[in-house]
């Protein structure tokens, strides 16, 4: 319904005559100016750009293999240390995108992310003297794209490395972005959810566990003698630090499962019958409230954050690094497919070239694909 209002807004305020290209499936914007725009700002800044198109070419090489291993270990954990295994989804608005503040967060965020990314791949090319035909972006009813068009004749026959330079800069401008975004947002108790150890240790006092603010009449941590003001600090061996911990225990209407918590400075176990979710049966719960605010102090703490910024300050780092990171898996339609064949080209004759890029990209198509399923297979078909 939302791509339909857009479609006609678009028809009536007549977006041909202003360089739009209107499809029933998709809408695209293309300027000629931006190689003149991308000139000005290479006159200024040329030699931290003909550095960070350097930075560039290592930096693609370093990505593509973070891309590989992350989702190789994490269908390792999915089988060996299930609580590690990370979840995985496609975002799409109004499909796995659900909820109104999630929709917007990413709306804001990816205009942000694809202006970055492409300027990288058109100024880069403006440095190695490849002409930039058009610029522009582009919506398919609910997945966006951003593009720079570069003169096809200057790029094939422009050396490999200015080619390399190119291509890893879209990735490495949003990989570098996400890193100074989340130096800043090391100060805000929200980002801590998404630092690993052992840096999380070094910028934040983690808190003693997860505090209890009611009990459920009748439920077995009543039974069991939790009591208000508890903090729970384990269960069943899992150590419970925040309220997402609790996600990482296979809790089963039932079962008994052996609670940790700390009361008046001692530490106490006790045995809790779960009992079932009076939303859905089959999901099990200890039978308390539990606060679920962020428990994390950042030891920079000198910024008072606005919950909305942080929110969607997080869903920027989170799409730029990973748009950054994905980019340059090798698939025909990513960075990476383009960066691996730019390598291998002119190496073997065109049939055995396409055979191993075809090779390739199945088995990174079978890799990204089963993290996606295993994630369904593990929580079911979840929306944010």
């Amino acid at each position: 319904m939302a791509w339909v209002v857009i479609l006609i807004i678009a028809k009536s305020l007549k977006l041909e005559k202003h360089g739009f290209e209107i499809k029933a499936y998709s809408l695209t914007y293309k300027n000629t100016q931006v190689q003149s725009v991308l000139s000005k700002m290479l006159t200024r800044t040329k030699r931290g750009i003909r550095v960070f198109a350097d930075v560039s070419v290592v930096a693609g090489f370093l990505m593509m293999g973070f891309a590989f291993w992350f989702l190789l270990n994490n269908l390792m954990n999915f089988f060996v240390e299930p609580t590690e295994f990370a979840e995985l989804t496609v975002l799409i608005p109004g499909v796995t995108l659900t909820s109104a503040p999630a929709i917007m967060y990413f709306l804001l965020s990816i205009p942000i992310v694809l202006v970055i990314h492409e300027g990288a791949h058109g100024i880069v090319a403006t440095l190695e003297k490849i002409k930039i035909k058009t610029g522009g972006f582009a919506v398919f009813i609910a997945l966006f794209a951003g593009f720079v068009e570069p003169d096809e004749k200057e790029f094939d026959n422009a050396k490999k490395i200015s080619k390399l330079r190119v291509i890893g800069a879209g990735a490495t401008s949003n990989v570098i972005f996400a890193f100074a975004l989340g130096a800043l947002l090391l100060t805000n108790p929200i980002f801590a959810l998404v630092v690993p150890e052992p840096i999380l240790g070094w910028f934040y006092e983690a808190p003693d566990g997860v505090l209890i603010i009611s009990i459920i009449e009748g439920s077995g941590a009543e039974k069991a003698g939790l009591q208000k003001d508890d903090l729970i600090t384990g269960i069943n061996g899992v150590v419970i630090v925040t309220p997402f911990d609790f996600q990482k225990v296979d809790l089963k209407p039932g079962d008994t499962v052996t609670v940790t918590v700390l009361r008046d400075g001692q530490q106490i176990q006790l045995p809790v019958e779960i009992m079932p979710s009076p939303d859905d049966p089959d999901r099990g719960l200890v039978g308390i409230m539990r606060d679920n605010a962020m428990s994390y102090k950042p030891i920079l703490n000198f910024i008072e954050w606005d919950p909305q910024i942080s929110m969607f300050l997080l869903w920027l780092w989170m799409i730029s690094f990973f748009i950054g990171i994905i980019n340059m898996l090798p698939l025909p339609i990513l960075d990476g497919g383009k960066f691996l064949y730019t390598i291998i080209e002119k190496n073997a004759s065109e049939k055995k070239i396409n055979i191993i890029m075809w090779s390739i990209y199945a088995f990174t198509l079978i890799v990204f694909a089963l993290n996606i399923a295993l994630s369904y297979v593990k929580s079911g078909w979840f929306t944010i």
